[in-house]
């Protein structure tokens, strides 16, 4: 059976009414096939004018979708069917949270790498729910200096509610081994191209989201800290999870206002999960795009504009100057 969220409450009575037009017309042989039709114009029109206005905590919530596409889904549909996981960090273990290995695109070969939650209970708790552990991003930088090697350009799935913040995480370097990946990542002589695809938060979404060029499909977000995690810390409680989520400035549209994403990859009204075929050929046609357009600069001069990107982000304000006064004699 479909999920819907709670504002889709509209869409699922039409889905309902929908499926007693079909079985009436199936059980009885009544023709319906007006109906039938009238519903289904229906259900887009709802979903369009339900997705064209989403608040921010509602696009959160539509990224976390439980039928939404993961990074192994879009390798899977986007490439030739070649791809080849690899594994290990050489070093401690493999982290299932992160995936990887090389894929082609009509006939060009990529470095995959991505976030992955798993599909359901069992493969959730596999895959940790998409919370890699250090030898996650050491897996991921590995890969990426493979890509290097051979000169082939890297294309990253961002999906994570964050780094997994355990003790053992913390123990093996979990900031070091983010850290060094944002240096790294800055310094990769091959073009790369970042994703946002579901979830992108905190640390865990960066330490695979410094690229020449960084998207975000339309109900997606990326912020430093998740809005219930926000709330929690302000209010004592996940009740102001909305009031945090507008405040936060996370979906799509706010990171291309404030310059900190390169552009927003549409999707269906209903969201990515509504129509799968539909976003993968999008995201397969912007990374095509975008790679090939990256491909015709040097090395050197991608690696100064990527740095340049980051190194511009944000704002800050000069501290006013002090005034000289002088003591009363």
């Amino acid at each position: 059976m479909p999920t819907y969220l709670d504002f889709e409450e509209p869409i699922r009575e039409l889905y309902e009414q929908l499926d007693r037009a079909k079985d009436i017309e199936e059980k009885s042989k009544v023709d319906t096939s007006k109906t039938i039709e009238d519903l289904e114009n229906k259900i887009l029109d709802t979903k369009k004018e339900i997705y064209s206005g989403l608040s921010p905590w509602q696009r959160v919530q539509v990224s976390r979708h439980p039928d939404r596409p993961y990074t192994l889904d879009y390798i899977e549909h986007i490439t030739d069917g070649d791809f080849i996981e690899l594994h290990g960090d050489r070093n401690v273990k493999d982290d299932k949270a992160i995936v990887g290995g090389f894929g082609s695109i009509n006939g060009k070969t990529y470095m995959f790498i991505g976030h992955q939650k798993g599909i359901n209970t069992k493969m959730r708790q596999y895959r940790n729910f998409g919370m890699a552990n250090p030898e996650g991003y050491r897996k991921a930088m590995r890969l990426m200096k493979l890509a290097e090697k051979f000169n082939k350009p890297v294309v990253t799935f961002i999906d994570t509610p964050g780094a997994y913040p355990g003790l053992e995480a913390e123990e093996r370097g979990q900031g070091e081994a983010i850290a060094r990946n944002l240096m790294e990542m800055t310094q990769l002589k091959v073009p790369v191209v970042c994703i946002v695809i579901g979830e992108g938060a905190s640390g865990g979404a960066l330490g695979i989201g410094i690229g020449d060029k960084v998207l975000m499909l339309e109900n997606t977000w990326y912020s430093v800290i998740s809005p219930e995690s926000c709330s929690s810390i302000l209010w004592r409680s996940w009740e102001q999870k909305e009031i945090a989520a507008n405040a936060l400035k996370l979906t799509a549209k706010d990171m291309l206002k404030n310059k900190l994403i390169d552009g927003i990859i549409k999707e269906p009204p209903g969201g990515a999960h509504s129509d799968r075929e539909l976003v993968f050929g999008n995201v397969k046609k912007e990374i095509k795009k975008h790679i090939k357009a990256l491909e015709g600069s040097s090395s050197e001069k991608r690696i100064e504009q990527r740095i340049e990107k980051f190194c511009s982000m944000g704002a800050y304000k000069e501290p006013a100057k002090k005034t000289k006064t002088t003591a009363k004699q």
